[in-house]
């Protein structure tokens, strides 16, 4: 009787439901997942708007085309001609100024000669008057050589003054190209720059929305990439960005977004086509 009792006893003790906890588990996990893949793909969806944004504002700028870097190369070009010309024209300045100091030594020379030769008219002796010729010879030979340099100094300011000719008209074409180059660009900038200012403006936002590291790691592989891409979709099982191949699984973990994937040939970070059809600007 008492294995009776024993027995009904345990008929009434409750029964543990096992799959029930592992339906429960298996949610929770599910919930985990979850939470995880809308939060990778909440940062995929804001890199991919960045891109966007940012790309509208490379198109802007590749409108002006290289009109900001040849401007840039004609200011630099004017500088360095102005250079030269300044220190071509101050040394003919400092070439003149040797000129009138030679001249002015030839005159105190050919005085010196005529003092010379005077007093050799009143010599005692011919020790005197031999001493007084080697003063005129010396005088003569440095006229002789002051009018040597004045001539050398001639050559050189007249050679100066073609080429500084030349660097003067040169400059003033330079001047004229930069002036249609500045006007060209003035004339672009008006048409984009409210949109462009507008485009910059969105996009700081949109980068208030992206954690550092990962905005860094953007700005990376942006810098990199030649067309300034640094997300792209998957295309016909292809990276957008560099076109290699993606292997299946790979497009697999893509699409699960549970994690953030580049491109193991360029870098780019890639994104599932839905998220390219979901985002706007």
């Amino acid at each position: 009787m008492a294995k009776a009792k024993e027995k009904t006893k345990k008929q009434v003790e409750p029964v543990v439901d096992e799959p029930e906890i592992l339906t429960t588990t298996s949610a929770m996990d599910k919930t985990g997942e979850d939470s995880l893949e809308a939060a990778v793909r909440k940062k995929l969806v804001a890199l991919y708007t960045l891109q966007l944004i940012d790309a509208q504002i490379d198109k802007i700028r590749n409108i002006r085309g290289e009109l900001p870097l040849e401007v840039q190369d004609l200011e630099d070009e004017i500088e360095g001609l102005e250079t030269r010309i300044a220190k071509f024209n101050q040394e003919m300045s400092d070439l003149q100024m040797e000129i009138t100091h030679k001249q002015n030594s030839i005159k105190d020379s050919h005085e010196l000669v005529k003092k010379y030769e005077a007093q050799q008219m009143n010599v005692r002796n011919n020790r005197e008057y031999d001493s007084l010729s080697k003063e005129i010879e010396y005088q003569s030979l440095e006229i002789q050589l002051a009018e040597k340099k004045i001539k050398e100094f001639e050559v050189s300011i007249q050679s100066k003054k073609e080429i500084l000719e030349v660097s003067s008209q040169e400059l003033e074409e330079r001047k004229k190209d930069l002036e249609i180059k500045n006007s060209e660009l003035k004339d672009i900038v008006e048409e984009t720059q409210k949109e462009e200012e507008q485009l910059k403006e969105k996009s700081e936002g949109q980068k208030s929305k992206i954690d550092e590291r990962m905005l860094q790691a953007y700005k990376r592989i942006r810098d990199n990439a030649r067309n300034g891409l640094a997300v792209v979709p998957v295309e016909r099982d292809a990276c957008g960005g560099c076109f290699n191949k993606i292997p299946p699984q790979r497009q697999l973990d893509i699409r699960l977004n549970k994690k953030i994937i580049v491109c193991e040939y360029c870098g780019r970070i890639l994104v599932d086509p839905e998220i390219i059809e979901e985002t706007t600007l």
